[in-house]
């Protein structure tokens, strides 16, 4: 029924789509594939010097395979007639009106993939959910394919789920040399034969005991489910940062000691100001809606109390330094240090920087924001999605140069990890600041003890006030 694959085509060409095909066509040089994208100028980014998005080691993959068995196009319909497998990768962003709103996936995208591809396949078809989904969204899918089928005897399909496990950042590592590769298909023989063809793809360069096989089902509620664990472990984390402060405890020596547990094992268990990314926030409530749909409330209950601690923390880190800063914002330059929900990535999808950002703003608060990576266009559209355009032209300035960005600031606060923030000269920062100078660390990377010599008053998430410098003690806790 399905031949070898030799030409696979990947519907999307965001954050998971374009780096999964580089990979595929950096490791599969007989292998031609195609990224289409509805976005003409998304494509162009693709087909310039200057990709869309940024990850260590993707220019270099894309610019060496692109033009030869790596393409970027927006003709869809050609694509989809041409391929022997596809990949729908297709954002599925959290739903904003109607059932479900504000916890279930929106999957108009998927829908509207799987129909043109029931328009233009010509023939038969694998069709891979690379996008993250419900349970049962394949079955939705197949109905929808298998619908076309009626009219059109030669057109034969099969549905399956390959859900991708990457992290911004680390992604063409990932990539290269993944945990696993989790493949379900429907349990018949030409699912079986579907399974077997994907998995050939993956053979080329991934250790075939590390390629899973299982059901669908089971496959698409493995990806929620392994997000919902990670997102638990940073909110678990964070929730004994609390107690550290508020103890005189240590959230990194005791991060450090319970990790040592192998049945604990020490990721994902540094404390921050909370999780931000595309998946872990929609994956967790799309798992929430999920268990209440299936009348499961305690266990939605549970998954949801993972998203309430991660806005706690960020809420909590806000009011801490309002209450550091005399109680009261207003009319304060605050140097802001990151805007990216991680380092490595100019991503900024449900950064925590937005939110502490916002809650600042509403203070009246003056942000001065700098970010290596992330461009001043995306961070005012992402703090006008929050408050109003007036707000933002009124209180947020940007800055190229974290020197100007401090200058005259009474607080500097970092909300992302940037390698290059540990490198700077604290000392000319210091000076250039209004006195006395606050650095609020909501990602544990500065020398706390250094800062403190130089001048500054700290705080830094799960450690204990700063008595010498800490006018007001535990205030606001």
């Amino acid at each position: 029924m399905f031949k070898k694959v030799e030409r696979v085509v990947c519907v999307g060409a965001g954050y998971v789509g374009g780096p999964t095909c580089a990979m595929i066509a950096h490791k599969c040089p007989g292998i031609t594939v195609t990224v289409v994208d509805m976005n003409a100028a998304k494509i162009d980014e693709w087909n310039s010097d200057k990709l869309p998005i940024f990850e260590h080691g993707l220019d270099e993959i894309v610019f060496a395979a692109r033009g030869k068995n790596l393409f970027f196009s927006s003709d869809i319909p050609k694509a989809i007639r041409e391929a022997d497998l596809i990949f729908i990768s297709v954002n599925t962003p959290t739903k904003t009106y109607g059932r479900g709103k504000g916890m279930a996936p929106d999957l108009k995208y998927v829908e509207s993939v799987a129909r043109t591809i029931a328009q233009y396949a010509g023939g038969p078809k694998i069709v891979v959910e690379k996008s993250t989904v419900p349970v049962k969204a394949a079955e939705s899918i197949g109905c929808i394919l298998r619908d076309a089928q009626k009219n059109c005897p030669e057109l034969k399909f099969q549905v399956l789920s390959n859900p991708e496990f990457l992290a911004e950042g680390t992604a063409m590592r990932d990539l290269a040399n993944p945990d696993r590769v989790l493949i379900g298909g429907e349990s018949s023989p030409e699912g079986a034969l579907a399974v077997e063809a994907l998995v050939t793809v993956y053979e080329n360069w991934v250790p075939r005991e590390r390629i899973i096989t299982t059901n669908t089902w089971s496959s698409e509620l493995s990806k929620l489910v392994a997000n919902a664990f990670l997102a638990q472990r940073i909110s678990s984390i964070n929730a004994i940062s609390a107690v550290c402060e508020a103890t005189g405890a240590d959230v990194s020596e005791v991060a450090h000691a319970v990790g040592c547990d192998t049945r604990i094992g020490n990721k994902f268990l540094k404390a921050s100001v909370g999780f931000g990314g595309s998946c872990f926030q929609k994956d967790v409530l799309s798992l929430v809606y999920l268990c209440e749909s299936l009348n499961l409330q305690k266990v939605a209950d549970y998954w949801h109390g993972v998203i309430e601690i991660n806005d706690w923390q960020r809420r909590r880190f806000a009011d801490k330094i309002i209450a550091e800063l005399f109680n009261t914002v207003t009319d304060k330059k605050i140097a802001v240090f990151g805007f990216a929900f991680k380092k490595d990535t100019g991503d900024t999808r449900e950064s925590s920087a937005i939110h502490v950002s916002k809650h600042l703003m509403e203070e009246h608060a003056r942000l001065a924001i700098y970010d290596p990576k992330v461009p001043k266009s995306q961070v005012l559209y992402e703090l006008g999605l929050q408050t109003s355009p007036a707000d933002v032209e009124k209180l947020v300035t940007v800055y190229n140069d974290p020197y100007e960005a401090a200058k005259d600031a009474h607080a500097i606060v970092v909300l992302t990890e940037w390698d290059e923030f540990t490198t700077f000269d604290f000392s000319r920062i210091h000076a250039s600041m209004r006195h006395p100078a606050a650095i609020f660390d909501g990602r544990l990377i500065l020398d706390q003890k250094a800062l403190r010599e130089i001048g500054f008053r700290t705080f830094a998430i799960g450690s204990a006030p700063d008595q010498a410098y800490n006018l007001f003690g535990t205030s606001g806790y």
